[in-house]
């Protein structure tokens, strides 16, 4: 379903941002830190300080609430000839443990040298399962 030129544009990017609504449709949007395996994406409750509450994230309840999902991979640039971007659709899914949440930990503590300084064994993981894709503009990794 990713193309391969999809593939190495969402792997330069370092930065995406996550877009869900609750289940009224109110809609949140946040920056991730994020790897793309096979057809998933896949993204951590980190340790990165966040408003104190005991309730999960906005960003969570609205998984838990409605889990279709779309991510954006951009590229901006002051030459708008580069300008492109991959949007992502899918449903997202919850996972507290297992060998695809320390697969993903794993991935994601490679890709952000961050997350090796972090206890992220107990938190959750994110996977959103790209159901399409959308594209625009200029993907070329030498744009």
């Amino acid at each position: 379903m990713i193309s391969d030129e999809e593939r190495v544009f969402i792997a330069s990017q370092p930065v995406a941002r996550l877009a869900t609504a609750s289940g009224s449709g109110a809609p949140h949007v946040v920056p991730i830190c994020f790897v793309v395996i096979d057809e998933s994406l896949y993204f951590t409750i980190d340790e990165k300080p966040k408003r104190s509450t005991a309730r999960p994230l906005k960003r969570v309840r609205n998984i838990q609430e409605n889990p279709k999902a779309a991510v954006i991979i951009d590229r901006y640039d002051d030459e708008w000839s580069r300008l492109g971007w991959v949007m992502l659709h899918g449903e997202a899914e919850i996972i507290e443990s297992g060998e695809e949440h320390a697969m993903a930990q794993d991935a994601l503590k490679a890709r952000y040298p961050q997350y090796r300084q972090m206890m992220l064994s107990t938190l959750p993981v994110v996977a959103i399962r790209i159901r399409r894709t959308t594209i625009w503009g200029n993907l070329a990794a030498d744009a």
